[in-house]
């Protein structure tokens, strides 16, 4: 018998798929899957960072809103704006805000702060990010107390309608961008530690171009130059994030062009988070 007709009978030999879509898709199916241990990892996160503490988690919202009053009081005043209208745009936009920097901050070293359970506990990749989402969202709710007091001092909710709905498909937004920003530089900063400081300058360079402490609306009221430059808020992408969810909770109409950045973003991150999954997602744990 002929090599050629020995090699044409044996089988092929196995493909390996630790690189491919399906690969990756698997691994975010897997994770929800387990969701049990990345709820309870979750909760132990804060529970740990509170320990033997008498506020507990509460400190959170104490801390955002100690945060939210002192440059409420400030720059209403420095802007000439009601300090009934201002605070409430502030403290929205710092709760929003601590969301979208922890989900870059957080999510650039999710996969480097959980070296030990990458290397000793045989789960999905994914549990990971599944853990830092569901760990922002517990930060976010504390946080949404000050909220509701804001809409009883400041009688809020007379201006609150059914928009105000919004809020939610805008918040579940907000979770998706959390997980592909999660898993897109998480996987990077985890091959290239450069990538998590730099991470750290953009954000707080982001944190000063987004409109947390000043209104767009004060700038085009003068007018003029002031007024064309205030549109310049526009290139940045964190304020359309902010918008979505900050408009409807202050009763305020919720402009289209928003979501559609938002969408698109979003759908253009998760399609680089399933590429970096597919061809990265088995080195992970070698480079961690």
């Amino acid at each position: 018998m002929s090599t050629a007709a020995t090699d044409a009978g044996s089988p092929a030999p196995p493909i390996s798929d630790s690189q491919t879509f399906r690969r990756g898709f698997r691994d975010l199916r897997h994770g929800l899957t387990q969701r049990e241990l990345w709820l309870s990892l979750g909760w132990q996160d804060i529970k740990q960072r509170y320990r033997r503490s008498v506020l507990g988690p509460f400190w959170i919202t104490i801390a955002t809103g100690l945060q939210a009053a002192a440059i409420g009081i400030l720059y209403s005043a420095l802007l000439d704006i009601p300090l009934s209208d201002f605070l409430p745009y502030v403290t929205i936009g710092l709760i929003v805000w601590n969301l979208i920097s922890a989900s870059i901050l957080e999510g650039s070293e999710v996969f480097i702060a959980n070296e030990g359970l990458i290397k000793q506990l045989p789960s999905a990749l994914s549990v990971h990010v599944y853990r830092l989402v569901w760990r922002q969202i517990l930060f976010f709710a504390h946080n949404m107390v000050i909220y509701l007091v804001l809409l009883v001092a400041f009688s809020l909710w007379r201006h609150l309608d059914w928009t105000v709905l919004l809020s939610i498909p805008a918040l579940v937004l907000l979770l998706l961008n959390a997980m592909w920003v999660s898993l897109v530089f998480g996987i990077f900063a985890t091959r290239y530690r450069d990538i998590a400081p730099i991470l750290a300058s953009t954000t707080l360079m982001l944190f000063v171009l987004t409109p947390v402490m000043w209104t767009t609306q004060s700038l085009e009221a003068q007018g003029g130059d002031v007024a064309e430059r205030a549109k310049l808020a526009q290139i940045i992408p964190t304020y359309h994030y902010l918008e979505i969810i900050r408009a409807p909770l202050l009763g305020e109409p919720s402009r289209a062009y928003h979501w559609y950045i938002v969408i698109a973003i979003t759908v253009v991150g998760w399609a680089v988070a399933l590429l970096a999954l597919r061809k990265y997602r088995a080195r992970v744990p070698y480079w961690v």
